[in-house]
């Protein structure tokens, strides 16, 4: 079994000024046997990314939102709590921009 799943953010809190690097990295607190971690995204279906790390290496207005890992193990899945990612505008962005 898999348990005390977490997500850590870099730069903490998850807030990146748009175009800047953010990297998540996933942990479990236990957990035996090899471990297989996927990301995952509020409002997408498909898994993001595998592996222990998820890197945006240019992140967009676009990119904030809840992020999550789960963490696997012969079987058994865990997820973590969500994260929220903001990503910054430079300047705030014109009332034409992206809907959100």
């Amino acid at each position: 079994p898999v348990s005390g799943v977490s997500v850590a953010a870099q730069p903490p809190g998850g807030q990146v000024v748009e175009g800047d690097r953010l990297v998540l990295g996933c942990s479990v607190a236990a957990g035996t046997g090899p471990l297989s971690f996927s990301w995952h995204r509020q409002g997408s279906a498909a898994p993001l990314a595998t592996g222990p790390r998820y890197e945006l290496r240019n992140a967009q207005h676009r990119d904030s939102g809840r992020y999550h890992c789960t963490a696997t193990n012969s079987g058994t899945a865990a997820d973590s709590p969500p994260l929220w990612v903001t990503v910054l505008g430079e300047q705030d962005p014109p009332a034409s921009g992206a809907p959100h």
